[in-house]
Formats: C-alpha cells, structure tokens, sequence
C-alpha cells in the first residue's frame, strides 16, 4: 500500500484556518524563550516544524525550538543522565511505550496539571499514562504503523508478509530496528510462525520466539538506530527492503523517492508516542498549552494529513476522510507490542537479544 498523502493541497487551507480552529490562547509569550519540542528525526521532524509548529505559535504566540529524539531506550537514557544534573534536554517530548513506561517507574516525568488541559477529553484513557497514584504523565500524541517498506526500482513486487524476512532470496539485503523494544520483532515473529503473541506471555514461549527469530540474521545487513541512515538506505536502494515507519515512508514516497510501505497480511506494528515532561523543566504552562492543542480534533487531523501518523482521538471528532484515514492506518487487525515482557522479562530478553540476534 502506497501512501499518497495530500500535504500541499492541504496547506492551502491549513494557514488561514488553523489558529482560529483552535481555542484562543491563555498564554501569549511572543517576546519569551521558545519551548524545547522533541520529535523523532529526519522527514517526521521536519513535517513537525513545517506544519505543526507554525500552527501552534500562530496559535498561542509561543515559539518552539524542534529537538530530534531518537525513539527507543537511547533518549531515556538521555533524559536520566540530565535529571542527575538537575537538567532536561527537552521541555516535552514523544516517547513510546517500553522506555515510557520505565522513565515513570524511574520517577523521570513530571505529573501533568489536569485542569490546564481542557482538550484532554478528546483522549481515551489509553492515550492517557497514570502513576499508581493517579497522577497524568504522559499524553497520546501520535500513533503509528511499522510496516514493510521497500525500494520499487530494486523489488518492483514487494512482497505481502512478514515471512519475507526469513526468505533466502532477500540475503544481507534488509535492514530492521536495532532493539527487540523498538523493533517488537518478537511479537512479529509470534503473529508470522505462532499464530498470535500469546506465545510470548511465558519465558519458554518467548524461547521459542527467539529460536525462531533467530534465522532472519543472515538476511540482515542494518540492525539500525540511526532512523536517518536506513532512510536514506531505503530511498537509494542500498538496502531495498526493512522494517520502517508507515508515516516517515508515506512521507518519502511524498518526496517522489521510490519507497512503498505494504501492511502485512499478519498486520503492521501499532505503536504509539506519548507527550511526556522530564523532570526539571520550568516552563511548564507553556508545555500544558502545547499539550492541549495537539489534543484537538484540528491537529490530530493536520497530523494525520501532513506528517502521516494516525490520530490518538476518535476518528469520526475529526474531518478526515476515508481516504485520509486509509493513509496512515490499516483496516486489517494490528499487531499490538506486547509491552509487559519487556518489563517482566527485561534482563533475558535484552541478554537473548544480544547474544542471538544483534551482538
């Protein structure tokens, strides 16, 4: 499935009305320090600050310095190194599931101010974090899909299931996530061999899992963290085929490079990031007001339109069309990650992995 996202045809509209969509300001700091809004890199970065930033400050008046984020455990560790220091790299930031989930159990994050958030209803309460005392510390703010991706010029035929990955034919020609919680290889592995990742919910099953997963190593040339480096790969078909970002790829595709992203029949990797606040960061009113306008159903849709995620609200509170929503997400059933085996397996899933798969 090739994404053909409408970005131009949509900015047309978007910048008359995009401020007066939103609810008006209760914070205006044109003269002020601009916020520190981390994102993940390369395409998806910049369709932030050329779409969504410029929104925001028309918006509210606050100004927003862009921060490239890498997408697994690397900037929790970042995060963590900083609060030592009393620090923070970023004011807010999206964050997925696994190191979310073990930043607030650090104590990493600070608890959000509910009633600064007025659009927070728009949300799920799976889109929304709570501690165990009920304290809000992180905000759904994009989902996304990892799928297939390949190079039309070097495989004109992509191919239509996750089993491509262990097919001989593709040998050191494929390129995956570096991490077993990024790139949730496991629970692709499960969905493709085991019929489903309940496979996964013992340590013999996830065994199993590994054995398995295990024979796709010859076929890989890019275990890769750098997202920017397998882009480029991917677009010049150096490596024509991996693992990626339905929207980073819908987004190249955009671009005019030769990239196609196919869900798999056993379904594309449903993953989410959420807006979390590291502790030690000050301008915290600022940070609730960007908070709040990514939760309106206006935003949501810019960002399913421009930067190619899907919403983290009910699609119907948006404008989005069929077509726009068949963009950026699947109809067929996702493959969910299965993110309590990372908490409640961590060490022999992380020592496995090192040893089997990507040492």
């Amino acid at each position: 499935m090739k994404s053909n996202l409408t970005r131009r045809r949509f900015m047309a509209t978007t910048a008359a009305a995009g401020a007066a969509a939103m609810a008006s300001p209760s914070i205006l700091r044109a003269a002020g320090a601009p916020i520190r809004v981390g994102t993940y890199g390369g395409f998806f970065e910049e369709s932030f600050k050329q779409f969504i930033f410029p929104e925001f400050t028309a918006a509210t008046g606050i100004e927003v310095q862009s921060i490239a984020v890498p997408t697994g455990e690397t900037w929790l560790v970042q995060i963590k190194n900083a609060a030592r220091a009393n620090t923070a790299p970023a004011d807010v930031s999206l964050m997925a599931g696994t190191p979310r989930s073990e930043g607030a159990s650090q104590g990493l994050f600070q608890t959000l101010d509910e009633s600064k958030l007025s659009n927070l209803g728009n949300l799920s309460d799976t889109f929304q974090d709570r501690n165990a005392d009920g304290g809000l510390f992180g905000v759904g703010g994009v989902s996304w899909y990892i799928t297939l991706c390949t190079n039309s010029d070097e495989i004109p035929e992509a191919p239509t299931s996750w089993a491509a990955l262990w097919d001989d034919q593709y040998a050191d020609q494929i390129g995956v996530l570096g991490l077993a919680t990024n790139s949730f290889l496991l629970e692709v592995t499960a969905a493709t061999h085991f019929g489903g990742t309940d496979i996964l919910s013992t340590k013999d099953g996830i065994a199993q899992v590994f054995e398995k997963l295990s024979e796709i190593v010859p076929n890989v040339r890019l275990w890769y963290k750098d997202e920017g480096a397998f882009q480029q790969a991917l677009q010049e078909g150096e490596i024509p085929m991996g693992q990626y970002y339905h929207d980073v790829a819908g987004l190249a595709a955009a671009e005019g490079f030769p990239v196609v992203s196919t869900f798999p029949k056993e379904g594309g990797i449903l993953d989410s990031g959420y807006w979390i606040v590291p502790q030690h960061v000050e301008p915290m009113d600022e940070v609730h007001e960007f908070i709040n306008f990514m939760s309106t159903p206006e935003t949501q849709a810019l960002l399913s339109r421009n930067v190619g995620t899907a919403p983290v609200i009910d699609p119907a509170l948006t404008d989005l069309s069929e077509d726009e929503l068949a963009a950026v997400s699947s109809a067929g059933a996702p493959i969910i990650p299965r993110y309590d085996i990372y908490k409640d397996h961590a060490d022999y899933i992380s020592d496995t992995w090192n040893k089997m798969i990507a040492g």
